[in-house]
């Protein structure tokens, strides 16, 4: 006959809990750091750029033209400022259970998609924005909201040729250990796999 102490089971499964825990913020804090280091990466990342330092910038812009930069907002870590119809508007980036996805309106949060980083997630909708363009998916909501377009970043300042022509190889392949190239030249295109 083995007898359990109530406190000590309690105990154990308390530190099986925290080490859980410990583990899901370790690993949030990993994938936050990948996310911001990709994001610098981008040339359109803008930081701690203000809400209305982000509208003069996008003022006089087409539609679809957009940045990223900080959340000014505690409770999320980016924004997406992008120029609509209907203006400058600002997109806050949900961070929540390791993925990152738009903050949207509990109605539609279920069915937005989730991604493992910010340029992956901003990558999804300038590829939607460009498929919907072309006249394949409709792009005018039925019920007179403002349709989010993605179409051109703007740069904090002009990017590198290097930088361009790793965006065009990654528009047109993802096999970059099959290309012709010496192995730096690759290690640097697999540095930065967007196509944005």
């Amino acid at each position: 006959m083995t007898c359990h102490s109530s406190d000590s089971t309690e105990t154990i499964e308390n530190e099986g809990r925290s080490q859980t825990e410990s583990q899901v913020v370790e690993s949030d804090q990993s994938r936050i750091a990948t996310a911001t280091r990709d994001l610098k990466n981008t040339g359109w990342y803008w930081g701690s750029l203000t809400a209305n330092g982000a509208k003069e910038i996008l003022q006089d812009t087409s539609e679809g033209t957009f940045l990223v930069r900080d959340s000014s907002q505690r409770d999320y870590l980016f924004t997406i400022s992008t120029m609509t119809s209907a203006g400058p508007t600002n997109l806050r980036i949900e961070f929540k259970d390791g993925k990152f996805k738009l903050d949207s309106v509990v109605l539609v949060k279920p069915k937005l998609k989730q991604f493992d980083s910010v340029v992956h997630l901003v990558e999804h909708y300038v590829q939607l924005s460009r498929t919907s363009s072309k006249g394949r998916t409709p792009l005018t909501p039925s019920n007179g909201t403002v349709q989010l377009l993605l179409t051109t970043p703007v740069y904090t300042s002009i990017p590198s040729l290097q930088h361009m022509c790793r965006i065009a190889i990654n528009k047109t392949t993802h096999e970059v250990q099959e290309l012709p190239l010496p192995n730096r030249l690759k290690d640097y295109l697999t540095d930065y796999t967007y196509n944005v």
